[in-house]
Formats: C-alpha cells, sequence, structure tokens
C-alpha cells in the first residue's frame, strides 16, 4: 500500500534498493548499530542541515530503510524477500505509523520506556547539623536528633486517597499517560507524544484526595533518632543513616539522612589531626629553674609533664598517646603543650634587686639582642661567605 506523494516507481524503486547498504550496516548488525548508523546520517542529509533536493530524496531512502530494519518483523519480512510495508499495512516514510519520537530516538537516543508514570518515587535525601563538644568528637557518644521530615501518610497508607476510595483512570489519554497529536510538514505527516495535561502522565486521576495530605501519600511528622558517633570524629564528617530521610511522594521508598558532625570549640585544647594541643603560660623564673605541669586531660583525669630548667618560650612539650583515636581504633595522637614564657612587666625594688645582681652574675648588665644563627638574612650569610 503507498500513501503519501509517493508514485508507484517510487516504491518500486525502494524495493530495489538495499536497505542494509544505505545504513551502510552488514546484514548481521545489531539493533543499535543499525541505529547508530541512521542517526550518523541523518545529522547530514536532514533538510534543514542540507536543503539540497538530491539529499532531501536520500534521507528519505535512509529513513525508510531505518524504519524497516529498527523494526524486528518489518526487518523479518524484508530479510525473507517480502514488502515489509505490505505486511505492516502501511506506507514508508514519515506516514502515520511513523512518529516524531522515533525520528528523536533515532537522533538522540531512546528516552526509556513509555507509558504512565508512576506515582510512588524514592524521597530525596535530607542533611541535619549536630553540634557535638570535642570531648565527644573524640571518645565518641549517642545522640539523640529530633528529624522533621516527610512520612507515609497513615490515612491513605501512602495510596494518595481518601479511605474508601482509589484513582481512576484518567479520561482524556485512557490510562496511557501521554497523549499524541498529528501535524503536517514538509515531510508529511508528524506525529508527536506529550505527557497528559489531565493526569501529568500519571494515567490515573485521584477524585477524592486524601483530607491528611492531600493527595501526596506522605505528610510531615517530628521523630527522635539515635544517632551513633564514633570515637575520632572530626568536624565536618558526615555520618549517614540509611533510609531515614524523607519518604518519597505517593508514599515512596525514603532517602537518606546524613548528619554533618559540627564539633564546637573547647577552651583549653584544639585539635589537628589526630593531636591535641593547648597553650601553658610559664613564668620567667619557672622556666628557668624547671617545673611540673599538670594539666586536666579530656579523659577526665590529669597528666603531668615536666618543663626542664631552661625551657624557652614557643617549646613544645609532648605527652604520647594522649590524643585523639583514630578511626581504625589502632592508636592514638598526642598531647602537644605549647609553652609560652611570660616576663615580669611590674617589679618592686626587692625583685628589681634581685634581677639586677642576676645580671651581673651573668655579666649580662649591658646585654644588647643578637641574632641567632636562625635568624640570620641572606645579606648577613653573603657577608661572612666573603670574609672568609
Amino acid at each position: 500500500m503507498i500513501r503519501g506523494n509517493e508514485s508507484v516507481s517510487e516504491a518500486t524503486q525502494s524495493m530495489s534498493q538495499d536497505y542494509y547498504e544505505l545504513l551502510g550496516v552488514r546484514r548481521d548488525a545489531s539493533a543499535e548499530e543499525i541505529k547508530k548508523a541512521y542517526r550518523r546520517l541523518a545529522r547530514t542529509l536532514h533538510p534543514d542541515v542540507n536543503p539540497d533536493p538530491e539529499t532531501h530524496e536520500r534521507f528519505k531512502d535512509v529513513t525508510r530503510a531505518y524504519e524497516v530494519l529498527s523494526d524486528p518483523k518489518k526487518r523479518e519480512v524484508y530479510d525473507l524477500g517480502g514488502d515489509p510495508m505490505a505486511a505492516a499495512g502501511q506506507g514508508a516514510g514519515f506516514g502515520p505509523g511513523f512518529s516524531f519520537t522515533d525520528i528523536m530516538d533515532a537522533f538522540f537516543g531512546s528516552s526509556g520506556s513509555r507509558g504512565p508514570r508512576s506515582r510512588t518515587r524514592r524521597g530525596q535525601d535530607a542533611l541535619l547539623r549536630l553540634p557535638v563538644q570535642l570531648s565527644e568528637a573524640v571518645f565518641g557518644a549517642v545522640k539523640e536528633i529530633n528529624v522533621d521530615t516527610a512520612v507515609v501518610c497513615q490515612s491513605c497508607a501512602g495510596a494518595g486517597a481518601a479511605p474508601g476510595t482509589s484513582p481512576t483512570t484518567c479520561p482524556v489519554c485512557e490510562g496511557r499517560g501521554e497523549v499524541s497529536s498529528v501535524q503536517r510538514s514538509f515531510l508529511g505527516q508528524v506525529m508527536t507524544t506529550r505527557p497528559c495535561p489531565r493526569c501529568q502522565g500519571f494515567g490515573t486521576i485521584i477524585p477524592n484526595p486524601c483530607p491528611e495530605c492531600a493527595g501526596e501519600g506522605r505528610v510531615l511528622s517530628r521523630r527522635t533518632l539515635a544517632v551513633k558517633i564514633p570515637a575520632g570524629v572530626d568536624d565536618g564528617t558526615r555520618i549517614q543513616l540509611s533510609g531515614q530521610g524523607e519518604v518519597g511522594p505517593g508514599g515512596g521508598p525514603a532517602g537518606d539522612l546524613y548528619v554533618e558532625i559540627q564539633v564546637e570549640p573547647h577552651e583549653v585544647w584544639s585539635r589537628q589531626s589526630s593531636d591535641l594541643h593547648c597553650t601553658v603560660k610559664l613564668p620567667m623564673t619557672a622556666a628557668a629553674l624547671g617545673t611540673t605541669i599538670t594539666l586536666e586531660t579530656l579523659d577526665k583525669d590529669t597528666v603531668e609533664v615536666e618543663a626542664k630548667p631552661g625551657t624557652q618560650s614557643g617549646q613544645e612539650l609532648v605527652i604520647s598517646g594522649r590524643g585523639v583515636p583514630h578511626l581504625s581504633g589502632s592508636h592514638r595522637g598526642d598531647l602537644i603543650v605549647h609553652v609560652v614564657v611570660e616576663t615580669p612587666s611590674r617589679l618592686d625594688a626587692a625583685q628589681r634587686e634581685l634581677l639586677t645582681e642576676l645580671a651581673r652574675l651573668r655579666g649580662e648588665e649591658k646585654a644588647s639582642g643578637q641574632f641567632t644563627s636562625e635568624r640570620r638574612g641572606v645579606f648577613s650569610r653573603i657577608r661572612d661567605a666573603f670574609n672568609g
């Protein structure tokens, strides 16, 4: 059967052409290979790209070949030497049986199965920030959190319809979820398909929505969850709670809940990697004579660290194995004490006399600041090199 403006001679000519040769594929080519071949040719032969009349005719031939070879039933008839168009009961080219969606699939790839889409979809993931103390992050804890997320509506069990009722088939698309329209173009009749405007592509409508959820199948609710914080977590760590996010539309499966740890500052200790740092001020005399420093740790006990005689400002005192546990649980970091030596700014007469006597004994009455070897600049090193 011949449709459109195609003449009998043109139809006879198309049957004499080798469709596989037109597309440039083997006779045993797969459906994907045939689609790729047509897509490649259509990008150069389409009238919108190449207005040449001869190219237009070739594009119609290539499209006719693709229509036959992309349809398993038509291809089988063609391979057996029959007339696939007569067997299908329709014409070639852009007739009523060859929709605009098929052309778009060939150009850009199939968009998946068509038909009504489900009302049930997975819920979105949720993010909650949880402030914790430094000790809780170091040693772990169990915290309770309140989460406001969507849960399944108990009244309709997620169906969205009022109790005792159910969704009905859409009268516009008759349950297909999409509607089609035919338009004429210079290529012939083109069929376009779009989601049904009445049911929004679901294929069904809800005449009596559930009064509790307004047809959504879910309602907002507050829940209390217990979150286990593993020992050694750092600021910004996210803990994933699978299935604890919000329930999807239509009572769909819940997403995941991510709890982001926010470690609050501590008045004494600060964390750097797996070590805990603090700063201790020592009087000048204690630093010179040596002393023992007593520190309260995050373990709720005390530890003593020795500052040897002659301790300098900026020196670090290390206590091994009392820092942050590694997440693997293998070992802990260190406690690092930063020493700041304080120089007295106010002296009474007796103190001044003692310090003056100390300076005399050490030959420092007229002491002046000197560059240390670490502080020497580049010019000093150049000068020493020339003098040497």
